[in-house]
């Protein structure tokens, strides 16, 4: 398994959103700490998620930042990225770990050890954990663990705890003192007025 960055790069493709000119301002300060997922709207085509990926790995590759992509496998496959994430409603993490391979990365989300548990038992790489806070990049997520909730997930498994929901670099202090390997953002990067500076921010507290 490719080594696994602390900051993970969520691509906001939502209306008004250009998940690529934020990329390429976020390459150069934080591809050492990088992982970028790629997630689209489900009203985006399969050929619409290619297409980023693709578009994605060619940012990503001088700058060696693995690229995972978030539900759609095939896609993952396809384009040869790293990975993938699959959430509570995708693919079972047992039968996306038979898509993707033994040597792939693969993440899951959680919210509880139970669940947790049993995600790495069935070949989780990584995990997502969260939400954290409330937030406004994702439609129906269920209610924020805060930092109680992510010390919980963490203390159950040994691989990689990355919160997830609402992060912003100001909480990072506080979610690494739980043993949260990393953090995972949307709009903390997104609608940023300068993601290059908001990025640099992010892995500073990340790595302090």
């Amino acid at each position: 398994m490719p080594s696994l960055g602390r900051l993970h790069l969520i691509t906001d493709t939502r209306p008004g959103r250009d998940p690529l000119a934020v990329l390429r301002a976020v390459l150069p300060v934080a591809h050492t700490e990088l992982v970028v997922q790629v997630r689209v709207e489900d009203t985006a085509t399969d050929r619409q998620a290619y297409e980023l990926t693709r578009q994605v790995l060619a940012l990503c590759a001088p700058y060696q930042v693995p690229c995972l992509v978030n539900d759609r496998l095939h896609v993952a496959l396809a384009t040869d990225a790293a990975g993938g994430h699959v959430g509570a409603d995708d693919l079972p993490v047992a039968a996306a770990r038979k898509v993707l391979g033994p040597a792939a990365v693969l993440g899951a989300t959680a919210r509880e050890p139970a669940s947790a548990l049993a995600a790495v038992t069935a070949g989780a790489s990584y995990l997502g954990v969260g939400p954290c806070r409330v937030t406004a990049t994702k439609d129906g997520l269920p209610p924020p663990i805060g930092v109680t909730g992510v010390r919980a997930v963490v203390e159950a498994v040994d691989v990689p705890v990355i919160a997830i929901g609402g992060v912003t670099a100001a909480d990072v202090p506080e979610l690494r003192a739980t043993g949260a390997y990393g953090v995972a953002v949307v709009g903390a990067l997104s609608g940023a007025t300068d993601p290059a500076r908001a990025a640099a921010e992010l892995v500073r507290a990340l790595t302090c």
